[in-house]
């Protein structure tokens, strides 16, 4: 299992990506023409904060599909589990593009950075905060995790964000508890087995298995438009293709066959059930957890998914009220919306 990375305050994960960060120029002046191979199919690096996580198995499934070929792209997918570590890579130049939650763009644009995404996945995060099942009699809410470890795929991602949000939207200062990195799949599974972690947020298949285990039940349930709603106090868009404005100004035709490729997946997943999705997947995502219920979980989530890469009218807001309630990076400061998304390229999606 990877060692775990433990922060007491949420300061630490500004530290953590400073760097990197800098690497990027504010507008991403550097961003580069994308290559052609000799196919003559223009090469994006495309980095996933978890390849086998459902919340973004479009991604997959558009390669399954033969999407990316059909449009000309030779996608090179690469797979990170936390998305914080995948937005630092795009910005340091090594990946082209990312598929993790919007909500990175707002942060991004706080700390000086212009990222944009180009067409919404999910209009529901699809996260679960599981709490272990030996402290579920005394955990009974968010305002129970004073004193806590609190499992997050990594500081400064989005479970990250919400985490802190459920912190504060039930009375708790972010000092109160402790956010554990422990990753996605087995290492938050052995990370709750071993009792590194006393809750943690996680997605499927990662929530079966925690349960067909005993080892933990669901707290706050995210998995579904309504349930986000409830959690959040709104629409909350959540995995989405984001690049920073300087590559998407020097490549507008690569960008919209890389569009062209989701809203197509979109609709594939739409008109098609969660076992014809299943089929296509590949056997070692759903071999910790079975294909049945691996199946029966994607069939219960399976609205979390956009209808059509556009994204929802008030989902920017929501995100920008869930961090300003915590992140010191983004509370008080000026925050452009419309520079975070555009909604352009899936409005001429073939």
């Amino acid at each position: 299992m990877k060692p775990v990375k433990v922060k007491n305050s949420v300061l630490a994960v500004a530290s953590c990506t400073a760097l990197a960060l800098s690497l990027s120029a504010c507008g991403g002046n550097s961003a580069k023409t994308a290559p052609k191979n000799a196919a003559g199919e223009s090469t994006v690096r495309i980095m996933v904060g978890g390849l086998d996580k459902q919340i973004y198995l479009p991604v997959m499934l558009a390669q399954k599909l033969g999407y990316f070929k059909a449009q000309g792209i030779n996608a090179v997918l690469s797979d990170e589990p936390a998305g914080v570590d995948a937005e630092t890579d795009m910005l340091a130049g090594q990946q082209d593009a990312v598929v993790g939650f919007y909500d990175h763009n707002i942060d991004l644009q706080s700390k000086g950075k212009a990222t944009q995404s180009v067409v919404q996945l999910l209009q529901a995060p699809g996260e679960v905060e599981m709490v272990r099942t030996d402290e579920a009699g005394s955990v009974k809410s968010p305002a129970d995790f004073k004193g806590k470890k609190l499992g997050v795929t990594g500081l400064g991602s989005s479970t990250n964000f919400l985490t802190q949000y459920l912190e504060a939207k039930n009375g708790l200062k972010t000092s109160d508890a402790t956010s554990v990195a422990v990753g996605a799949g087995s290492t938050f599974v052995a990370a709750m087995q071993n009792k590194q972690i006393d809750a943690g947020m996680t997605t499927e298949p990662t929530i079966s298995i925690l349960q067909q285990k005993g080892l933990a039940k669901p707290l706050v349930d995210m998995r579904t438009a309504a349930g986000a709603k409830a959690a959040l106090g709104g629409t909350y868009p959540a995995s989405c293709l984001y690049l920073t404005t300087g590559y998407i100004q020097k490549n507008p035709e690569v960008v919209q066959k890389l569009v062209d490729v989701f809203v197509g997946t979109l609709k594939w997943i739409n008109t098609h059930s969660a076992a014809q999705i299943a089929d296509k997947m590949p056997a070692d995502y759903y071999a910790g957890v079975g294909k049945d219920t691996y199946t029966k979980a994607l069939e219960n989530e399976k609205g979390m998914y956009s209808p059509d890469g556009l994204m929802p009218g008030d989902g920017p807001q929501t995100v920008l009220n869930v961090l300003s309630s915590w992140d010191p990076t983004v509370k008080g400061h000026q925050v452009d919306l419309s520079k975070t998304y555009t909604n352009d390229y899936v409005k001429k999606a073939r």
